[in-house]
């Protein structure tokens, strides 16, 4: 086996043990990069040499007896939309293409003090807000499972390297559904962490976020193994003292009682699902269900209400931060998808209606976090409809299918619950998946539930570009 399509826990062994060194392990996710990025366009910014640079100065780490982080020599990509220092936080955006990160983003920071070597950066939307990973500035990225299918977004190019294999350990983001959406549409494993688990502050910011952004967006990774997410989990989560928001909580919570319970929800009400979405949630509840967990359809609090209530919180304040900018600097596409947004689901009139909304979002979650004090998870599609078309978004009838899809994931984000994203079923030669949401920093409960099921399904293992 090469060592590219090795997943992160294996090849930090090999490189622990001698068996293969950092540049070995650079050098075989470079040549599967050459080989399958010009199809995929996913990575958009490489740097070979100061990578290979990095990976020598792992090896003579070790040589000297030195200290090793838990992915020592692991090659890693890093978004576009995240201060990498020394290289531009572009964002896929013509008139950022210059604009120099002088330090890394914590999560950055995080990587590479756990010995993670940088080979590239991966592509996003004009400023991170489709479900497309297009821009003027770097183009389109293509899904290695259909080239007419979008890798999803914004973390579309994070989705499709880790499916092809180019590296095992992908960053992304996620405000409503970067994450998670791009790992279905890719056939992998994506892992959006609660509000406060990743410090997630930018270097480079010279004003402060909108307060929905600082609520709903976090960090997290794309692998093609559950054991990857959650050592990558245990990378990222380091925290820093300059972030307002990182809450210094165990990664492993306290014993829940068992029997664990699982609420299915295979169907969000007032939205459309196709049969094999529900499918695969059905599937996902009888894999757990064969191991003890106890699995009933429930619904929990007000599920059917929260997509129309995160669309308030877009539409009034995230998109009102952002449109201006957008407007000034951003794509044809990132505008006409950005205008389409607002036409479906308009703002409002009324300056008070983010501020109710915030009231009861609190309040929401405060009964969530009491529903989960009896039924610790709930696990509903990823995306009520299959993988979009590339460019859907770009018309008005297409934009409606895209916001009724995107429903179901937009209950993680407006919560601020972690969020784990595992494949279940296929259909033709795209993967079905499933979504598995816990209380707020229960990301391991998610985990646990992800290796069941992926123990039945099958790892995840990286594919060719299927054309």
């Amino acid at each position: 086996m090469e060592l590219w399509q090795l997943d992160a826990t294996d090849l930090a062994r090999l490189i622990r043990t001698g068996r293969a060194s950092a540049r070995e392990a650079t050098q075989s996710v470079l040549a599967r990069m050459d080989a399958v990025n010009p199809k995929l366009n996913a990575v958009v910014r490489r740097f070979d040499a100061e990578a290979l640079a990095t990976a020598d100065a792992a090896d003579a780490a070790r040589a000297r007896g030195d200290a090793l982080g838990p992915l020592h020599g692991v090659p890693v990509t890093i978004k576009i939309n995240t201060d990498q220092k020394g290289h531009p936080t572009d964002n896929g955006v013509v008139a950022l293409k210059d604009f120099m990160a002088t330090a890394d983003a914590p999560v950055v920071a995080n990587l590479r003090h756990a010995g993670a070597v940088i080979v590239g950066r991966t592509n996003a939307p004009a400023f991170s807000m489709r479900a497309f990973s297009d821009n003027e500035l770097h183009g389109m990225t293509y899904n290695p499972r259909d080239k007419g299918i979008s890798p999803g977004g914004s973390s579309g190019g994070a989705g499709s390297a880790i499916a092809a294999g180019i590296g095992p350990i992908a960053h992304g983001n996620d405000i409503g559904g970067s994450v998670r959406i791009p790992a279905y549409c890719n056939g992998v494993v994506g892992l959006r962490v609660g509000h406060g688990r990743i410090p997630s502050f930018s270097p480079m910011a010279t004003a402060g976020r909108a307060m929905s952004g600082q609520l709903m967006s976090t960090q997290g990774p794309h692998t093609r193994t559950v054991r990857d997410a959650r050592l990558a989990l245990s990378v990222m989560a380091k925290g820093d003292p300059c972030d307002t928001r990182w809450a210094d909580a165990p990664l492993i919570g306290p014993a829940p009682n068992r029997p664990l319970r699982v609420a299915l929800v295979s169907e969000l009400p007032g939205g459309t699902t196709h049969p094999a979405q529900a499918a695969a949630v059905r599937q996902a509840g009888k894999y757990l269900a064969a191991v003890g967990y106890i699995v009933e359809e429930i619904l929990p609090p007000d599920i059917a209400d929260i997509p129309d209530m995160w669309n308030v919180l877009g539409s009034n304040d995230v998109f009102r931060q952002l449109g201006p900018v957008m407007n000034q600097h951003g794509d044809e596409a990132g505008k006409t998808s950005m205008r389409l947004w607002l036409e479906i689901c308009p703002p409002s009139n009324d300056p008070s209606v983010v501020l109710d909304t915030l009231a009861a979002r609190d309040f929401l979650l405060y009964r969530w976090q009491c529903f989960f004090q009896d039924t610790q998870l709930v696990i509903l599609p990823t995306l009520g409809h299959l993988p979009p078309p590339q460019g859907q978004d770009l018309t008005l009838e297409g934009q409606r299918k895209i916001i009724d899809s995107i429903r179901p994931s937009f209950v993680a984000p407006f919560l601020g619950l972690p969020g784990l994203a595992v494949p279940v079923g296929s259909h033709g030669n795209l993967r079905t998946g499933v979504q598995i949401l816990a209380g707020r920093f229960r990301e391991d409960l998610t985990l646990d539930a992800g290796e069941v099921i992926e123990a039945a399904e099958g790892t995840v293992t990286a594919i060719d570009p299927m054309w």
